[in-house]
């Protein structure tokens, strides 16, 4: 039986260049493809994938979000994150939503199908520029599915709003994409910065990207 794959991802040729890599492989099977984080949970819920490709940087809603939410769905799934950062702490923040792999961009055409491979097995695989000395003992360590630093504090809602108000959203903006009142999202940013201990945009937009919500380079 293939293994059935996800391709998420903001970009329409890296997806191609992805679908490329996997489909070279008599195993693999392309089931669909998604552009960010909710198009990716909602085509995980139709689709259900055995193996998804998750981009981490992506406007609106970020790869750990999204899998932190398809994973709470559907946790039989495995997820692959796929990113131009090394950075520790984007790593640790996708592993500890729940991914099974973290692979570089720059090394995806070595990486990805020894990643997919390895998760269809059930087991980690991360490419070798972000497995140094200080993340190798912590792997272990990890929990299956958990909070990173930021999610400790924020609910979902304003994990949402943290985002969207870091790329630069307006409250009003905010609100017609959530389906929300704008009293609503003020009382959402309200809250995200009495318990962050942040007062402004722009401190609030730093804080985003240095806990790797989000790059601001997508």
């Amino acid at each position: 039986m293939k293994i059935r794959i996800l391709l998420v991802d903001d970009h329409r040729m890296m997806r191609d260049g992805l679908r490329a890599i996997l489909a070279a492989r008599p195993a693999f099977q392309i089931v669909g493809e998604a552009d960010h984080g909710r198009a990716a949970i909602e085509a995980a819920g139709k689709l259900k994938p055995d193996v998804i490709v998750m981009d981490v940087g992506m406007p609106d809603m970020n790869g750990i979000e999204a899998t932190k939410r398809i994973l709470a769905e559907s946790p039989g799934i495995k997820v692959i994150a796929l990113s131009t950062h090394s950075d520790k702490r984007y790593v640790l923040n996708m592993m500890t939503a729940g991914a099974c792999g973290y692979v570089l961009k720059e090394a995806a055409a070595d990486d990805l199908v020894r990643a997919v491979d390895a998760a269809h097995r059930g087991e980690h695989y991360l490419s070798p520029q972000v497995t140094g000395v200080a993340l190798e003992p912590m792997l272990g360590q990890l929990p299956r599915r958990g909070p990173g630093s930021s999610y400790r504090l924020l609910g979902a809602r304003e994990r949402e709003v943290l985002q969207l108000l870091a790329e630069g959203r307006t409250s009003k903006a905010i609100a017609e994409k959530l389906g929300l009142s704008i009293k609503t999202i003020e009382t959402h940013r309200r809250n995200i910065g009495q318990k962050l201990g942040i007062k402004s945009i722009a401190e609030l937009t730093k804080y985003a990207v240095r806990e790797g919500i989000t790059s601001l380079e997508q």
